[in-house]
């Protein structure tokens, strides 16, 4: 009997402490996901009940030049930032473990200060120094093309420019990332393989990058997954042109759901971009995890 209450017990406190994940999840996660999914199966407004139409937003959708432009730009911007901001997160890492002391945290500083800016004002300050006419960085600009370059409004320019900002962005994040990866890393592993005549290039293949491959995988995981959701920076900067250059999902969704007030198009939009995000993160999650092996 003693042992049947201190069951009951240990049951009564896991469902204490799990119950308000499981209602916030519920709330803020499930509920809203679940409306969305029934709200693309009609023709509703942003705010009020609509008639069930089926497929026909999916329909509407799959035949819309917009939504593949869309899904291109996705694409693009995930190619020019995923695989660069972890390279470039992880020479950083490497050259910042190199620091010590008040050396090491004054240059991380430097690094991560970016990340906790608002992208507003990460916007802004890009504008600002990208200015055709008046942006201290259109000198460069123009000693490398020969001309100044309205880079925000140049269809060949505006996405690697917004890829580039990206990566000056949010960087910091990754760079922590690989520098905790790199300290749980066993420095007598190094010590071993020096006395066995090992070179800085067979430390860095043969003991850091395999270590440090779980953490390599999960940034890539994570980039992939916040680059295909981009809307910020593209709609401060180029508001999804010049020409629908730098189009995105999320800016297809906004302008369904907030300018033209079709809600249920706007969720089938949505939807599709959920199912893209799920499918391509679980993909690459697989293939770097036999990558591991």
């Amino acid at each position: 009997m003693a042992t049947i209450t201190h069951r009951r017990n240990h049951i009564v406190v896991a469902i204490t402490l799990i119950a308000p994940f499981v209602l916030i999840f519920g709330l803020v996660f499930l509920y809203p996901t679940l409306r969305m999914i029934e709200l693309s199966f009609t023709n509703a407004p942003l705010i009020g009940a609509g008639e069930w139409v089926g497929l026909d937003n999916y329909r509407q959708l799959f035949s819309d030049n917009l939504f593949y432009t869309s899904l291109k730009n996705n694409g693009y911007f995930v190619l020019l930032t995923v695989v660069p901001t972890t390279v470039i997160a992880l020479a950083i890492a490497l050259a910042v473990n190199r620091l010590s002391g008040r050396m090491q945290a004054f240059v991380l500083a430097i690094f991560f200060l970016p990340y906790i800016l608002p992208v507003s004002v990460v916007t802004q300050i890009w504008a600002w120094m990208l200015d055709f006419q008046f942006g201290i960085l259109q000198p460069l600009l123009e000693w490398v093309t020969g001309r100044p370059v309205a880079v925000f409004k140049h269809p060949a320019w505006v996405m690697p420019t917004v890829a580039a900002i990206t990566i000056w962005w949010t960087n910091g994040f990754n760079v922590l990332l690989f520098i905790a990866g790199l300290r749980n890393i066993s420095t007598d592993l190094y010590e071993a393989a020096a006395l066995d005549g090992a070179t800085r290039r067979q430390l860095f293949t043969k003991i850091t990058w395999p270590l440090l491959w779980p953490v390599t995988a999960l940034v890539l995981t994570l980039q992939l997954i916040l680059q295909l959701k981009l809307f910020d920076q593209v709609y401060l900067l180029s508001g999804g042109g010049p020409f629908n250059s730098s189009y995105v999902l999320l800016m297809m969704v906004y302008r369904e759901a907030f300018q033209l007030n079709h809600g249920g198009y706007a969720s089938a939009v949505a939807l599709v971009l959920f199912v893209i995000i799920m499918v391509v993160s679980v993909l690459q999650f697989q293939l770097l995890k036999i990558r591991r092996r």
